[in-house]
């Protein structure tokens, strides 16, 4: 497997593209079973995930281009590319697919929608936590959908005529249930009412896809969601929004390092709870006309609380970044984990570099220290393993990540995009 060796100590200084956002790539590449026209996607990120996704969609028959890249094309920009379900030939996911990316279970809302019946394999992914799928079952039985499990596979048939509109009220918030719902709600007979709705940005651009596509959908970023059923979807045209983890983390090594970056490309609104407490720990944030600067002098970082919450709050797709950070801080910092009770596999990682971190329960506490020394690390995770490049960027001497396939899942050139801001960063091949 490649590695990633880092040399830490420099400062940042330049600029980054900000990618397509991963989280809202996946679910529009799967809107696309919703209609047998094309619908187009820019800014696709080049993404591990967003291959896999190609291969699980191309088996149940979508026909898949990318366009090619116009004149004076900034290289930063994602891929724009057409994908066409003119026909379903295929409703089953299979195991050796979905198994290795939770999002492609997300298949079975269109799937089921569309074609009324699918057989989809239960989801895979990052191993930080169950992360089941019972509100997903819960939302489409609610439609009107009958399920069973059978060897591992979650079978299930739409009734007669198709899904039938329903109130349906998610016990705690889901985006993944909220997406696949949504999107399942579009073709169904009357109106469907999704109450303790996911707000994050990624529904959003999904919602709006789906409008474009022909669908009628109301309280789009808010805990309220209603979708008009309609017959047909037709083919769209949506843009991919710039990936607010990404800008996050590469907003934590700025502020782990030192130096002055532009994100360009990053929109502020969404995530501006992890912007604040940057600013709170000691980094500064400014918004300019075509992204966010952020910049750190040598004064020292400062210690603070975080509690992981959902959209709007601090992401948990940023904790381990955050916890990364914190290990620089002057003062003991508690992060306390409310999305996934597993989350917490980088700290013995983390630990390699010398960092105090203690564990209990939900809470991990960081006592900050003033120096890290490069080490031999591996990802656990894809979030997990970035936040072991951040601590390497500010550790003492050579740090090697192992096992970064974690990291090209959800990083467009990563090393590269830190190297031109003068990191000393390099992919050594397995």
């Amino acid at each position: 497997m490649d590695r990633i060796r880092l040399v830490g100590g420099n400062e940042l200084r330049g600029e980054i593209p900000i990618s397509g956002a991963k989280n809202a790539a996946l679910p529009l590449m799967i809107a696309s079973l919703l209609t047998d026209e094309p619908l187009i996607l820019q800014n696709v990120p080049r993404l591990a995930d967003v291959k896999l996704l190609e291969r699980i969609l191309e088996n149940h028959g979508v026909d898949i281009a990318v366009h090619g890249r116009r004149r004076g094309e900034h290289e930063g920009v994602g891929q724009t590319m057409t994908f066409h379900a003119a026909d379903i030939v295929d409703t089953t996911a299979p195991y050796e697919l979905v198994s290795k990316m939770r999002a492609s279970f997300w298949v079975i809302g269109p799937l089921l929608a569309r074609e009324h019946e699918c057989r989809v394999s239960l989801p895979g992914g990052c191993a930080i936590g169950t992360r089941p799928v019972d509100f997903f079952i819960y939302g489409l039985e609610q439609l009107g959908a009958t399920i069973e499990i059978d060897e591992g596979y979650v079978v299930a048939k739409a009734p007669k005529g198709g899904l039938i509109g329903a109130l349906v009220h998610l016990p705690k918030v889901s985006v993944g249930a909220t997406h696949t719902i949504m999107m399942a709600a579009t073709l169904a007979r009357g109106t469907t009412v999704i109450e303790n709705a996911a707000m994050e940005p990624e529904i959003d651009n999904v919602a709006n896809c789906l409008i474009a596509m022909g669908a009628r959908i109301s309280g789009i970023g808010t805990r309220t969601i209603t979708i008009e059923g309609v017959e047909k979807l037709h083919g769209a045209t949506i843009e991919v929004i710039p990936d607010r983890i990404e800008t996050g983390t590469f907003a934590m090594a700025v502020a782990m390092t030192g130096g002055d970056v532009l994100l360009s490309g990053a929109r502020p609104e969404h995530l501006q709870n992890a912007l604040d407490i940057l600013g709170q720990v000691g980094a500064s944030i400014t918004t300019e006309a075509n992204g966010i600067r952020v910049r750190r002098n040598g004064n020292g970082l400062q210690a603070i609380d975080v509690e992981i919450d959902p959209f709007p709050g601090f992401p948990t797709d940023l904790q381990a970044q955050f916890m990364a950070l914190m290990t620089r801080s002057t003062g003991v910092s508690r992060i306390r984990e409310t999305i996934f009770e597993n989350r917490y596999m980088h700290v013995a990682e983390l630990a390699r570099f010398g960092a105090d971190i203690k564990v209990d329960g939900q809470v991990a506490t960081v006592t900050g220290k003033p120096t890290l020394k490069g080490a031999q690390v591996m990802a656990t995770d894809l979030r997990a393993s970035v936040s072991l490049v951040i601590a390497g960027l500010a550790a003492q001497g050579e740090t090697i990540v192992n096992r970064i396939y974690h990291l090209d899942r959800g990083f467009e050139r990563l090393e590269d995009k830190l190297s031109r801001c003068g990191a000393e960063i390099e992919r050594l091949a397995g």
